[in-house]
């Protein structure tokens, strides 16, 4: 009798902590799928008199997208007056502009232009934050570069966030090379590196595969990625060396995060020779 009174004592433990664990799981992936947003996303809005001050030359361009929506775009220049291309630079997750223009000297010292624009709700750029929005936004920057250079001299770069959507841009408008910095295969996949035990796939609002995009890109493609990558981890970029042509490469900086690849000789001595070509 004493040993069906401890048996039936640890079943209802069991069964109290089997629907306690449930319960858990139920609540945090319900959060995940409406706060994954403020999970994924990172803007710092700018009201539209902010002046931007950089110190390199540049020219600020708003396009009206419709009656209540506007795309922020900063042109950065190359001291020259030659202008041998033009790079559109999708930028990260993280604030806006500001946080990503040091970067144009990489490009703008080979004489391109650096065209960066602010995503919605990232700067200046309103609108809502969709997969849709994003890329007809990155429609119509490659639509106005276009009308400015040739597609031969149009050079797409996508870092980490951005590379999604470089990777879709790329896919389809013709341009000269495709570069990613620590990109992802898809936001669904590198999700299940955070949240391995759930239905990432059905929870996600964003995809951005990249991986997929990647298969129709004809023009030559270059990645950075970091072996000590914390945010977007090495293994989930690599996945992305399986759908490579040949002379595409897959530079693997050691030692190098998320944040960190601008500060390695490496990273510079290859975006050098890509820009001397």
């Amino acid at each position: 009798m004493k040993k069906d009174k401890v048996t039936r004592s640890r079943k209802q433990k069991i069964i109290r902590w089997t629907k306690i664990g449930i319960f858990i799981y139920g609540v945090t992936g319900i959060a995940l799928y409406y706060f994954q947003e403020k999970l994924l996303l990172h803007p710092t809005p700018l009201s539209f008199d902010y002046q931007f001050k950089f110190n390199v030359p540049f020219k600020e361009v708003n396009i009206p997208l419709n009656a209540t929506d506007n795309l922020n775009l900063v042109q950065f220049l190359p001291n020259d007056s030659t202008r041998k291309g033009v790079v559109l630079y999708f930028h990260g997750n993280l604030e806006n502009i500001n946080h990503y223009a040091q970067y144009a000297i990489n490009f703008t010292k080979h004489g391109y232009e650096v065209w960066m624009t602010d995503y919605p709700g990232y700067g200046k750029t309103t609108g809502k934050f969709t997969e849709p929005n994003v890329y007809m936004q990155a429609r119509e920057v490659y639509k106005l570069a276009n009308t400015k250079f040739g597609k031969d001299s149009i050079i797409v770069y996508g870092k980490s966030l951005g590379s999604g959507i470089a990777s879709w841009l790329a896919s389809r408008k013709p341009c000269k090379r495709l570069i990613l910095e620590t990109p992802y295969y898809s936001i669904p996949d590198l999700f299940s590196h955070y949240a391995p035990i759930y239905p990432v796939e059905s929870l996600s609002k964003f995809k951005f595969p990249t991986g997929e995009y990647l298969k129709d890109v004809k023009i030559p493609i270059t990645i950075f990625h970091g072996t000590d990558d914390w945010i977007i981890p090495y293994r989930y970029a690599a996945k992305l060396k399986k759908i490579l042509k040949p002379g595409d490469e897959f530079i693997t900086i050691h030692k190098g995060s998320h944040n960190d690849l601008n500060e390695f000789p490496l990273f510079h001595e290859k975006l050098d020779s890509l820009f001397s070509l």
